[in-house]
């Protein structure tokens, strides 16, 4: 398959279909990214916070360079340079149409993901972003419909505090490989990753679980007098 057939083969599945794939195909307990990195909001209604997508990479590390002593009206000047020479968003021009953002933070609770960069992602193609790191802004992240999965949410922004290391590499993300063009599922169940080679076998057998769930769900929802909704329908 090639990335378009990918992320149209991944479109609608849940982070359990697709764990329950990973079973199928021997990858127990494989991909599953530490339960930490949950989602910063669930829309019950329209599911607007699940995505799922081939994987852009980024890392960063903490930094060991010393903040400068310097009046407050430096502090601007200082702050762009830090974003222009050591933590400049290389990534940006990597993403493309239908892609998830990936972004290991060395697990620091800083707030690099935040109501401005997100959503310039997500108009450049993007998806959703997943971290181990933080998140800031979150009442306009939600109120933006911007899917982020973090461990936290966090005050603090980059300069003084880390250091852009990479970009399309392999990542550590919640204790999962996370490679470039891996598929990155994520929902109110979290995220779970899928080695690329094996995307398209796992892909087929969860649809299968997915419709398997659907089609018994609908039983119960006819013997409850639920009215059917967009979870069980085919």
């Amino acid at each position: 398959m090639d990335r378009e057939q990918l992320i149209e083969a991944f479109r609608g599945l849940r982070v359990s279909d697709v764990c329950d794939a990973m079973d199928a195909v021997g990858l127990l307990n494989r991909g599953l990214v530490n339960r930490e990195v949950r989602p910063l909001y669930r829309d019950l209604e329209g599911f607007t916070h699940r995505i799922a997508g081939p994987a852009v990479t980024a890392r960063y590390v903490p930094t060991n360079r010393e903040v400068p002593n310097m009046p407050p009206e430096r502090f601007d000047e200082w702050v762009g340079q830090w974003y222009r020479d050591v933590s400049p968003e290389r990534y940006r021009e990597k993403i493309y149409p239908g892609c998830v953002l990936v972004i290991d933070a060395a697990e620091q609770d800083v707030g690099f993901i935040g109501s401005n960069n997100c959503l310039a992602w997500m108009n450049a193609g993007a998806v959703g972003v997943v971290t181990n790191g933080g998140a800031r802004d979150t009442d306009e992240l939600i109120k933006q419909k911007c899917p982020v999965y973090s461990r936290y949410i966090s005050r603090g922004f980059k300069p003084g505090r880390l250091e852009l290391d990479a970009v399309e590499i392999p990542v550590n993300c919640g204790g999962v490989l996370v490679r470039p063009g891996d598929m990155v599922v994520a929902d109110g169940d979290g995220v779970i990753v899928v080695p690329v080679e094996k995307a398209p076998a796992v892909a087929e057998i969860a649809r299968e679980i997915l419709q398997g769930d659907k089609k018994g769900r609908r039983k119960l929802y006819q013997q409850r007098g639920l009215p059917p909704d967009s979870t069980v329908s085919e």
